[in-house]
């Protein structure tokens, strides 16, 4: 080899290497769902998959967008997410197509050395799901303010017997919780109508905010909204209204008898209420540790939800692998990047170690 095709070969190698030194973005599609990998200059061999949480619509990437979970990847953590083929509580398909990225991931970039799932709300059902499911494919999770547990309990008690009681202290205000109109939309003018409605009957709002745990009108309006957005979609995935409320006893209010003697009663599709089963019922059967973070006030899923699922874990025997810490924030998901790196690092020590996650002094 001459010296002048040496140093051509030579430039070339230092050339690949800087290039490979880089950090890379990769955006594309897979079945139908948008996904977006970015992997570190100095890779670690830590991958993160990320699962997002309710979205009407499918999420887009970009690759000019900068990273979602930056700490993560100046950490040397890889970090890979799925948009999902279908918006709303597109549990099914979200399964599939993070699952398909996952191998993806392996597939083009190597097995990595460690591999975690993480999600925020309804990411965090998933993350769940995604740990009892392939309990091989991941060393650990992390759920942040995720509904853990029975989606189709969650749904019924916490969602459809919200806008039951909401229907009776604010008649005729909202659609009928089991029959929603396809053409209903969230919007900031549908939530300051029903902050409005609540502001002007203020002996009904106090008694509907006690009964729902939530202070504000602001925020139960928010929520009411959502919930009823919430029911459409899932009415329209099943065919029908899944819930039934003929043999639920309310409690919580200034005067229950009133309210269990008022109320109006629903009567399930069966069609639906089948199809809210399949979503996933979780059974605590947990083998690898899972770390879920909740603020101390969540007006959506309360931070009381997931204890549900810690008992679960310990009736199945595995409640050695489930842990909850808090977080001192009001709001849905409210948990800051440092919270949530900080979480994660007390997963990887968990999984390192084998001792317990404690809750942090802040």
């Amino acid at each position: 080899m001459t010296l002048a095709l040496k140093s051509v070969v030579f430039s070339m190698t230092l050339a690949l290497a800087a290039c490979q030194a880089q950090p890379r973005v990769e955006v594309g599609e897979i079945n139908g769902a948008a996904f977006r990998i970015d992997v570190p200059a100095k890779w670690t061999g830590v991958l993160v998959v990320y699962c997002h949480g309710y979205n009407p619509n499918t999420v887009k990437f970009a690759q000019s967008d900068k990273p979602q979970f930056s700490g993560f990847v100046d950490s040397g953590v890889a970090v890979i997410q799925s948009g999902y083929a279908a918006g709303g509580w597109a549990v099914e398909q979200a399964i599939q197509d993070t699952e398909a990225l996952r191998r993806y991931f392996t597939g083009k970039y190597g097995k990595p050395v460690e591999t975690y799932v993480m999600g925020h709300s309804m990411g965090g059902f998933l993350t769940m799901t995604l740990l009892e499911k392939f309990p091989n494919s991941y060393d650990g999770g992390l759920a942040l303010c995720g509904p853990l547990g029975s989606a189709e309990q969650f749904m019924e008690r916490r969602v459809f017997d919200m806008r039951v009681v909401f229907d009776y202290y604010f008649p005729g205000a909202l659609p009928n919780p089991a029959k929603v109109p396809a053409d209903f939309r969230m919007s900031r003018e549908k939530n300051a109508e029903i902050e409005a409605l609540l502001n002007s009957k203020p002996e009904q709002a106090t008694a509907m905010r006690q009964w729902a745990g939530i202070p504000t009108n602001r925020d139960l309006a928010g929520t009411i909204v959502f919930w009823t957005y919430i029911l459409l979609d899932l009415q329209q995935r099943g065919g029908g209204n899944p819930f039934d409320n003929h043999d639920t006893i309310y409690s919580g209010t200034p005067d229950d008898n009133k309210l269990n003697d008022g109320v109006a009663r629903y009567t399930a599709d069966p069609r639906a209420a089948e199809y809210i089963r399949t979503f996933y019922t979780p059974s605590g059967r947990l083998t690898r540790p899972m770390l879920a973070i909740h603020t101390t006030y969540d007006p959506l899923v309360p931070p009381w939800v997931p204890n549900g699922y810690a008992d679960l874990t310990r009736m199945a025997g595995a409640g050695q692998w489930f842990a909850q810490q808090y977080v001192k924030h009001g709001g849905h998901c409210a948990i800051t990047s440092q919270e949530m790196e900080r979480g994660f690092h007390d997963l990887q020590s968990w999984k390192a170690t084998g001792k317990r996650p404690i809750q942090p002094t802040n």
